[in-house]
């Protein structure tokens, strides 16, 4: 979702795109944090410019959402009916090709992985088998989509957590590295409603993470990728090593690292933001982060007032309640907070 005065221009912007490729694709450490500095630095130029000089950032109006969002509505309308991965799948298709649960009721935007696996989904293939199961199909399009399910997950235990979540991101991204980033971000998400505290929920995530993936004989190759998150302390990495792009794993490591650097939603989604790269999915992921910590009365009224079909979002939440209500996925603790 676009937010207000937070907007790149557009003919400047591929500027940064082309540095932020060419950090990505660059062995030398040293300059790729080099590439990723002088993006930031014409980023903030970019965002000076626009107030000063009161410049039109984008053709879509201000609380346009992308496909993030859509997807994430997608799901959680299917959850509305309880949970069927038929329906997830039959809700996807019907956002590509209709514009389901677009912010104007038509696509905004599609990442390739997605594309592909929904259209895969139109040719008949199973939901199980439609995403993609290769490297190169790690973009973040499973992580920016999943965090609904956290609903249906919460009072699982942690085997049958990891299951569904490999289930669902499976549907456009199969590969154990989008499915183990999703399962991570879920963890963190469930300890966040619970302790209130990003620090503590971040170390008992890595706990639980960790116990839950020994003698699981995942490939070790994948499992040390994810070593900035699990092994060190993602937020005490400098910015100039923090990545921003499509990939999974960039994303994820992202969005800890804007949480754990901040002390508001606000400065969470901003932080996100003004990182450059993939800002709608990563403000997304980390935003989803920040408003289970922070709450909803957090987020401010004049960026609510402004996002697109407001009302039908209102009602999607209350008839998911309601469910979740009805199936006993909420107890008293919840509902009072």
């Amino acid at each position: 979702m676009d937010l207000p005065g937070r907007r790149p221009i557009p003919a400047l912007g591929p500027w940064v795109e082309f540095l932020l490729d060419a950090r990505e694709q660059v062995a030398d450490e040293a300059l790729a944090a080099q590439c990723l500095s002088q993006a930031r630095r014409i980023a903030d130029t970019l965002l000076a410019l626009q107030r000063e000089h009161d410049l039109s950032p984008t053709e879509a109006p201000p609380g346009t959402w992308s496909d993030d969002s859509s997807l994430s509505f997608c799901l959680a309308e299917s959850l509305t009916e309880g949970y069927n991965l038929n329906t997830v799948a039959q809700n996807f298709i019907a956002w590509l090709k209709q514009g389901y649960w677009g912010a104007h009721h038509k696509v905004f935007d599609v990442g390739n992985a997605t594309d592909a696996s929904i259209r895969r989904l139109m040719q008949g293939v199973t939901p199980e088998l439609a995403g993609g199961m290769h490297e190169s199909d790690n973009g973040n399009g499973s992580l920016m989509r999943i965090l609904p399910l956290l609903f249906y997950v919460k009072d699982l235990p942690v085997e049958e957590r990891y299951a569904k979540v490999k289930e669902l991101s499976s549907v456009t991204h199969a590969h154990f590295r989008s499915v183990y980033a999703c399962f991570i971000y879920m963890e963190m998400a469930l300890l966040l409603l619970k302790e209130r505290n990003a620090e503590q929920a971040y170390s008992e995530m890595k706990n639980i993470v960790r116990d839950f993936t020994d003698g699981k004989g995942f490939n070790k190759r994948e499992l040390d990728l994810f070593e900035r998150i699990l092994g060190a302390d993602i937020h005490k990495i400098e910015e100039s090593r923090i990545y921003t792009s499509g990939y999974v794993l960039y994303t994820l490591e992202a969005s800890l690292w804007c949480l754990l650097n901040t002390d508001n939603y606000v400065d969470a989604v901003l932080k996100a933001v003004n990182l450059g790269g993939d800002t709608d999915t990563t403000a997304c992921v980390t935003g989803g982060l920040a408003g289970l910590l922070y709450g909803y009365e957090t987020i401010p009224k004049e960026w609510i007032a402004c996002i697109a079909r407001n009302n039908d979002i209102h009602d999607l939440s209350e008839r998911l309640y309601k469910k979740l209500k009805i199936d006993n996925k909420i107890n008293l603790k919840w509902e009072t907070n």
